[in-house]
């Protein structure tokens, strides 16, 4: 039966990597990955000499059906992202749903599980846990306001990511629909400059622009009291 692994990758530093990672990207037959020049850095830090092909949001269903044929003439495959957990606001999602739909159970997909950052940023929180939701990125344009107001509705911790080029914005965006509803945002994290930042989304704000604003960003919204 083939196999199709979700692999998770190291969010920052290389050695997040799992052992159990490492040798089932040295097994398998071929290697999806979103970026081929970041996954062969990765690759070659931990010596693994497999073949890479690129699968992102912007592959063409030509690619998908390849990929599927692979699996269809019995090959064994892994997804990896640039960072973290593949399928989590991720286009490997809509990969794993196409294979499920046309093979069933004929194609094992099996989780090799790892670093994620919206786990990474909850843990270090001191937020409640138990119950979260996670919102992915904020859409850039169009919906936008309609994502924080949903935000400010929520009542459960929430998680979202957001880049660089709209932290600010959203942090702004963020303390008007929150008001003093505490925050954490993380920068870079796993990183030589992680930081965390806590506070309303007004101080995290005034802060985070004391600072040089680069990398990836996770935040972290408590539950309303």
């Amino acid at each position: 039966m083939p196999s199709f692994y979700i692999v998770s990758t190291p969010i920052g530093n290389l050695s997040d990597i799992t052992l159990r990672a490492v040798e089932t990207l040295k097994q398998v037959d071929l290697i999806l990955c979103e970026d081929t020049r970041v996954a062969k850095k990765l690759l070659a830090a931990y010596d693994i000499k497999k073949p890479v092909e690129s699968y992102h949001k912007h592959s063409r269903s030509g690619k998908i059906d390849y990929i599927l044929n692979l699996l269809k003439e019995g090959g064994n495959l892994a997804l990896i992202s640039d960072a973290g957990t593949p399928a989590v606001s991720d286009p490997g999602s809509f990969l794993v749903g196409k294979i499920v739909k046309n093979f069933g159970d004929e194609v094992k997909i099996i989780p090799i599980p790892g670093a994620s950052a919206v786990l990474a940023a909850l843990s270090v929180s001191g937020f409640e846990s138990d119950k979260f939701k996670f919102f992915g990125f904020p859409p850039h344009k169009k919906g936008r306001q309609t994502f924080f107001k949903e935000v400010a509705s929520e009542e459960s911790t929430i998680v979202f990511y957001e880049s660089k080029h709209r932290i600010q914005k959203a942090l702004k965006e963020l303390a008007e629909a929150i008001g003093e509803r505490r925050v954490v945002l993380c920068r870079e994290l796993t990183k030589i400059f992680e930081t965390t930042y806590r506070g309303t989304a007004k101080e995290v704000l005034e802060n985070l622009e004391k600072d040089k604003i680069l990398g990836e960003f996770v935040v972290v919204i408590d539950r309303k009291k």
